[in-house]
């Protein structure tokens, strides 16, 4: 992740791309109603979005000369669900295969699919997950941001080695070897953002807990009760 433009066979390229519309679609209409309900959100979208774009075009050298980076996606995902997620991610990853040269358009969609769906679906199944088993919040948005990531950089794994399989050992094999290049870095890479986003959490739960009690994320969104602060509560 990012996979560079041109890298992928044609047919793979066009197949992920179809993979992930669905998603997208689906999302641009989620986002769509979240602004008509609840117009004051926009600030806080942008600033999910600023968070990923931020994080996701750090380029941080990993080994035989492939690089890796956060993905920023798991606040956004807990923030304003999945779906949106996908629609902000496919969006800055479009930016930053124009803009920067990181990505591509011709792998638009396998990006979009590992970086703006899985791991956003990833990481806000473990917070729910988490939080139902009564787990604290703190705990969870970490779990949720670093698993997100991770399972970001094994779907891309297992993408490459359908594309690249390897001669003696097969799909198999070659995602093995894809996701082993990956992980020296990766893994303090995912408890990284984990942290830096529990640290996020708490700056809008003092900044913007009307916003975030709107979105259900802490306190009652039906009678406006915040959670405290410190700790972020249950």
């Amino acid at each position: 992740m990012h996979i560079a433009e041109g890298y992928l066979p044609p047919l793979h390229a066009a197949a992920w791309t179809v993979a992930a519309a669905p998603f997208v679609v689906h999302g641009c209409r989620a986002l769509v109603r979240q602004v008509r309900a609840d117009p004051e959100s926009k600030l806080l979208l942008g600033a999910a979005g600023a968070f990923t774009f931020v994080l996701s075009a750090l380029k941080l050298p990993s080994v035989t000369g492939s690089c890796s980076h956060p993905t920023g996606t798991g606040l956004g995902a807990i923030l304003f669900k999945p779906p949106i997620m996908s629609v902000l991610g496919c969006i800055v990853l479009f930016f930053q295969a124009v803009i920067l040269a990181h990505g591509g358009l011709t792998t638009l969609g396998a990006n979009t699919f590992s970086m703006a769906i899985v791991g956003p679906w990833i990481g806000y199944g473990v917070y729910a997950l988490l939080r139902k088993l009564g787990s604290g919040q703190e705990v969870a948005v970490f779990f949720a941001a670093a698993l997100a990531d991770l399972s970001t950089y094994c779907v891309t794994s297992v993408q490459l080695a359908l594309a690249f399989p390897d001669t003696d050992s097969g799909v198999l094999g070659a995602a093995l070897k894809f996701g082993s290049i990956f992980a020296v870095t990766q893994i303090p890479l995912a408890i990284s953002e984990g942290l830096l986003t529990v640290l996020v959490m708490r700056l809008l739960i003092k900044t913007s807990p009307g916003e975030l009690s709107r979105l259900g994320v802490v306190g009652d969104p039906v009678r406006g009760t915040r959670a405290p602060a410190a700790g972020l509560g249950r």
